[in-house]
């Protein structure tokens, strides 16, 4: 993950190859932050993803947060380099909506749907050819396309054409201000695993039979948020998913007891969450930990 700080050294980075199942950070979470985040070095870069989920729901989801192309495995030397290709020397444009922002997802220029870029005509949108170069419409525009120099075909030697490479970064802000865009939040999605966890106890709880397969959803779960609390500016979260993580390893005791330790820990990290306890909380993060201590005694005497 790269820092405020080294956010501009690290702005000559090419390509980013990620794997879908990863750890800490998956490979769509990190997807988000590069697209969404103040903190990325260049929300513009290529990204391709690897997986070997290539269910339509994970392809999905890819698109829809930005990537640029999804390989999915098992894949050859060869399929690499003709992927690599395709976004070297047919980069698509950036676009950049209230709904999303990433590469152009159409793959024809015949409209497969109706949304708000293919409702407009070129000169109902800003276009930005480069730092300095853009054209606007009279009126106020809502999609913005970034048409910028290819340098990684010139640096790589491909097709003629590439220009130096530069990232707008205040025509970004600009749009992003017109646009009133939300940048990644990690509470947002540390909200959704919690949502999960919770459904999943739930689930546990009517269907003891089957808690087995509920506390390996649970235990993946936490092993997700074990990482990326920290990563993210929350070690609570970490120090929680941790604990809840060793409470629902393989050989656990399914019983209620052992729901009540998982629901103990949800509420300690909802509670982080709501009251966006960064760092180590100080004595607000001690009290939750001893919280949860007394909670986990509780239940495991119980048991």
């Amino acid at each position: 993950m790269v820092t405020k700080q080294g956010a501009a050294a690290r702005r000559d980075l090419d390509l980013v190859i990620a794997d879908m199942i990863m750890t800490p950070i998956n490979g769509l979470l990190l997807l988000r932050w590069l697209r969404s985040s103040k903190d990325s070095p260049n929300r513009f870069l290529p990204f391709v993803m690897l997986s070997g989920a290539a269910d339509s729901e994970y392809v999905i989801s890819a698109r829809d947060s930005g990537v640029t192309e999804f390989m999915a495995k098992p894949f050859s030397a060869r399929s690499i380099y003709r992927f690599l290709l395709e976004v070297i020397d047919f980069p698509r444009q950036i676009i950049a909506t209230n709904a999303y922002f990433g590469p152009d997802r159409r793959r024809r220029e015949v409209p497969t749907g109706i949304d708000e870029r293919r409702l407009k005509a070129e000169s109902d949108i800003t276009i930005v050819r480069s730092a300095h170069g853009v054209e606007t419409p009279e009126d106020s525009s809502d999609v913005w396309y970034f048409r910028l120099p290819n340098h990684l075909q010139k640096k790589t030697g491909g097709m003629s054409g590439g220009g130096a490479g530069e990232i707008p970064v205040a025509l970004l802000e600009q749009a992003e201000e017109k646009l009133e865009r939300v940048g990644l939040d990690f509470t947002d999605w540390a909200t959704d695993y919690l949502g999960n966890l919770s459904k999943l106890c739930a689930a546990a709880m009517q269907n003891p039979a089957s808690r087995s397969t509920q506390f390996e959803d649970i235990n993946l779960v936490a092993h997700e948020l074990r990482g990326q609390g920290g990563t993210f500016g929350y070690p609570l979260i970490t120090t929680f998913a941790k604990s809840l993580y060793d409470a629902t390893r393989p050989g656990t005791t399914f019983d209620d007891a052992a729901v009540e330790i998982v629901k103990a820990h949800v509420d300690a990290m909802r509670a982080v969450i709501r009251e966006k306890v960064a760092g180590d909380g100080g004595e607000t993060g001690r009290a939750l930990l001893k919280s949860l201590e007394i909670a986990i005694a509780k239940h495991s005497a119980a048991a």
